[in-house]
């Protein structure tokens, strides 16, 4: 079996069943269970997830997007201060950047306010971070490849052209 394609199908929709998965791949259950199992052990698969549209949950929540810039460390380079930043639960995501800045940080908060406590006591003074530049999002349009508040009507409307 071709594990990327597997792994594709999953990465589309996680809730297909083992059953589908083995009609689609023609394989036997037992086959995609041994290989999901086995993708899960070498940290392949990291997790099911599932995308919400938090802005029609009437949560309040705000998303922030941190450049972080720092000083790469000798013997270490990037990794270590990674680690401590990564490491606070505040932070959802964080990438390693090439370009203006080192790291792109996703932290979620319930206000503006405890996203700004978050940089300004724990995010700013870790050692080796030089700057940091917040940026809050406004609206989501699209997320993991799924589109928000599309209507099925937009695609067919049109200006209404008179001479």
């Amino acid at each position: 079996m071709e594990e990327k394609v597997l792994l594709s199908l999953i990465e589309k929709n996680a809730r297909r069943t083992v059953s589908d998965l083995a009609d689609i791949l023609q394989e036997s259950e037992e086959n995609i269970l041994d290989t999901l199992t086995e993708l899960e052990k070498e940290k392949v698969i990291n997790g099911y997830h599932t995308i919400i549209n938090w802005d029609r949950a009437n949560v309040d929540r705000v998303t922030a997007v941190i450049d972080v810039k720092c000083s790469p460390e000798r013997d270490y380079g990037y990794d270590r201060i990674a680690s401590m930043i990564y490491a606070y639960p505040e932070v959802d995501t964080m990438y390693l950047m090439s370009g203006k800045t080192e790291f792109i940080v996703i932290i979620y908060g319930k206000s503006m306010q405890e996203i700004a406590n978050f940089v300004g006591s724990k995010l700013a003074v870790v050692d080796g971070v030089t700057g940091t530049s917040t940026n809050f999002v406004l609206k989501q349009y699209k997320s993991a490849g799924v589109i928000f508040d599309q209507n099925e009507d937009d695609e067919n409307e049109r200006l209404i052209v008179t001479p």
